[in-house]
């Protein structure tokens, strides 16, 4: 695999949003170990986040706000002469869409435009990296997912995700805005505290000796995505949207194929060396896909990208965090 280029980074003021979340807080550390100056836009400060747990947000200028105040985007690209912007911010918890559908779509659709617009207004950046996701090609008739198939999100958090890949796209086609779309598989790693996501949910009830609880019937298909193997590829792609004139495109990352729920829990066990876990099925999921997974070659070919880490090795890289977490 390519490996990212720190004389591309060396002092290059990073804009990256949402930096306290999973990948934001991964992808901060990276930028920073690189020799990024990055500006980290907050908008809660979250004490057990790795950016704060691990004294990261010290080492960085950090801004306290939402990406969905225009006004402080475009003083922050100004102030700091921002050169690269990676947009992460975002309600990312499908179960809160579904309850909460307003919300995320104006943190996910308002928030992405806003920050588009004060990167056009600005003028000065030279590579915008947006994530969308693998929700956001919806229900298609054919699998894996690849990076020409139709937007067509269905349900709140799905079409979210759909409408801020077009909007993202068209400020690139419309404006010339060098921007460039990540859609990738499910995160997990070190740092996630969404404790309602399957794997870390997985990890703590198992690691407290309380069963596991199973939302759907344990078949729905998905691929996910080792965090480290994620922030990678952010770079990679930043990295090549001036030279390879990547304006518009958009890039899949997955780890290689789905599992299904169950095979994603009994991993876990695995891992834990807990094979007698108990495991409750309670089948009550609503407004879900059955089965999402990505075909990741234009990244390998493209890029040069490749995950680092496979499933499992994510999974051993990921306990330890929780055991400590935990406090066993």
């Amino acid at each position: 695999m390519r490996e990212p280029d720190p004389a591309f980074w060396q002092r290059r003021r990073v804009l990256v949003t949402g930096s306290s979340g999973l990948l934001g807080s991964h992808l901060t550390a990276l930028l920073h170990r690189l020799g990024a100056e990055v500006i980290a836009l907050v908008r809660d400060r979250l004490p057990r986040s790795l950016l704060v747990s691990t004294g990261l947000i010290d080492q960085v200028t950090v801004v306290n706000g939402s990406v969905t105040d225009q006004a402080l985007l475009q003083r922050v690209l100004v102030e700091y002469e921002v050169q690269s912007v990676f947009h992460l911010a975002a309600q990312t918890i499908v179960g809160h869409a579904l309850a909460n559908p307003v919300e995320t779509m104006d943190v996910n659709i308002g928030g992405t435009y806003r920050l588009l617009e004060a990167c056009r207004s600005y003028g000065g950046c030279g590579e915008i990296v947006v994530a969308s996701s693998d929700k956001a090609y919806g229900q298609q008739e054919e699998l894996p997912y690849r990076e020409s198939f139709p937007m067509q999100g269905r349900y709140p958090y799905d079409v979210s995700k759909s409408c801020a890949d077009l909007i993202a796209r068209a400020y690139a086609a419309t404006y010339g805005l060098p921007v460039t779309v990540t859609r990738l598989a499910n995160l997990y790693g070190p740092g996630d505290l969404n404790f309602n996501r399957l794997i870390p949910g997985t990890i703590r009830s198992i690691l407290l000796g309380a069963p596991v609880l199973v939302r759907s019937d344990g078949t729905l298909q998905r691929e996910y995505l080792f965090v480290e193997n994620g922030a990678l590829g952010y770079l990679l792609l930043a990295e090549q949207v001036q030279e390879k004139r990547l304006g518009g495109e958009a890039f899949n990352f997955g780890q290689g194929g789905p599992l299904t729920v169950l095979e994603v829990v009994s991993a876990i066990k695995g891992v834990l060396e807990a094979p007698e876990a108990e495991v409750r099925i309670l089948d009550e999921v609503e407004a879900e896909i059955q089965a999402q997974y990505l075909d990741s070659t234009k990244a390998h070919e493209v890029l040069g990208w490749q995950p680092q880490w496979n499933f499992e090795q994510g999974l051993e890289r990921t306990v330890p965090w929780y055991r400590e977490y935990l406090g066993l």
